[in-house]
């Protein structure tokens, strides 16, 4: 199994930014169609953006135009770069494949937007 490791949250005010890292193990990464999900409390975990092994990227309306997800597959790893953060971006962001069986869950990068 793969297993990730996400990183990069914090505290960030209305209108900033955040850059999210997961390095993901193993030697077959490169075959995944891979994305970045985030549930919120008292949410159900949602698939934001995704990235297919050729790059091509699909986001959710609400986020789409602000964040943008992307892939260096020589180090095993996923970015979301997340731009013009809104409060209602709070929540865990996780990674983890796009489509087909989903890894274990790794414990996720807290983003909190608020002034």
């Amino acid at each position: 199994q793969v297993q990730f490791v996400e990183s990069g949250g914090g505290l960030v005010q209305p209108g900033g930014s955040l850059r999210l890292s997961c390095a993901a193990s193993g030697s077959i990464f490169s075959l995944y169609a891979m994305g970045w999900y985030r549930q919120a409390p008292g949410k159900q975990r949602e698939l934001v953006a995704r990235i297919s092994t050729s790059g091509v990227t699909l986001y959710v309306d609400s986020v789409k135009g602000r964040f943008t997800i992307s892939r260096d597959n020589a180090k095993n790893m996923v970015y979301l770069q997340m731009d013009s953060v809104k409060p209602e971006d709070t929540a865990v962001y996780y990674c983890n494949r796009a489509a087909g069986t989903i890894h274990p869950w790794g414990q996720g990068t807290q983003v909190t937007v608020s002034s």
